[in-house]
């Protein structure tokens, strides 16, 4: 990934390590005047479950996507922080309009949705059929900040789920992932962002399932099974019932 400054005249900043920091001091990886930040403001950190924003004790309050972040949150390409009058975007390092698409069979096709996830229309779930159209005259609108208006759309094409940019606002760029498009094949999970909106695909179906084990061929063992012999367990029942009876006999004979 990599951090953007859209409103600033500096250099992109690579995003490869596991843990990126931000503050004014000089040992962060993204260093930020002292009237903007504290010394140490806070962490970004990437793991198997993503993307996660750490606040660390002292530092002003932050926003995410215009939203207040006390302690933690986690992120996604495409998400905008404020710390201070900085603003950085978190966006991919390559260009999702070339990747390998998405195809699928208009017989399998799934439920496509675009959930709200910041701005105006926050909170709202606007499902796909076979086209859904998001513009100043939409219902639900898609309103824009100083008077500017735009207008996408998204709809099933050769099997694929194309967003395309119909109207160009002149302020606010449309943004798949943090870069700039007008038009790519979707993917489960991409985020749009449009001025202050931002919006997510959710299309589960969309992904491919994992591959089963043919029947009759080779199957990865259990933990049970790969604890030592499959016959050791029926000689431990055998074991105990043998005990078993010589014990009642024992009391049997007692009495």
């Amino acid at each position: 990934m990599r951090i953007e400054f859209p409103h600033a005249a500096r250099e992109d900043i690579p995003w490869e390590a596991p843990v990126l920091t931000v503050g004014s001091a000089p040992d962060n990886t993204v260093v930020l005047g002292a009237h903007q930040a504290a010394p140490h403001h806070l962490e970004l950190r990437r793991d198997e479950r993503g993307c996660l924003l750490h606040v660390l004790p002292g530092a002003s309050r932050i926003y995410l996507n215009a939203r207040p972040v006390r302690e933690r949150a986690m992120l996604r390409a495409g998400d905008v922080l404020s710390v201070g009058d900085c603003r950085m975007l978190i966006r991919e390092n390559g260009d999702p309009a070339s990747r390998e698409p998405l195809r699928v069979p208009e017989s399998s096709r799934c439920p496509v949705a675009l959930r709200a996830v910041a701005g105006p229309l926050s909170g709202r779930v606007l499902p796909l059929r076979n086209r859904l159209e998001l513009g100043p005259m939409s219902v639900p609108p898609l309103e824009l900040p100083q008077g500017e208006s735009a207008a996408v759309s998204l709809s099933w094409a050769d099997g694929m789920l194309r967003l395309q940019l119909e109207q160009r606002s002149a302020r606010y760029p449309l943004r798949v992932n943090g870069v700039e498009t007008t038009g790519l094949a979707l993917q489960p999970g991409d985020q749009l962002g449009l001025a202050t909106h931002r919006f997510v695909v959710d299309a589960p179906g969309m992904q491919p399932e994992p591959e089963l084990p043919l029947a009759g061929g080779p199957r990865e063992l259990l933990p049970e099974e790969q604890a030592g012999p499959r016959g050791e367990v029926w000689w431990l029942i055998v074991t105990a019932a043998v005990l078993a009876l010589g014990i009642a006999l024992v009391l049997l004979v007692r009495l």
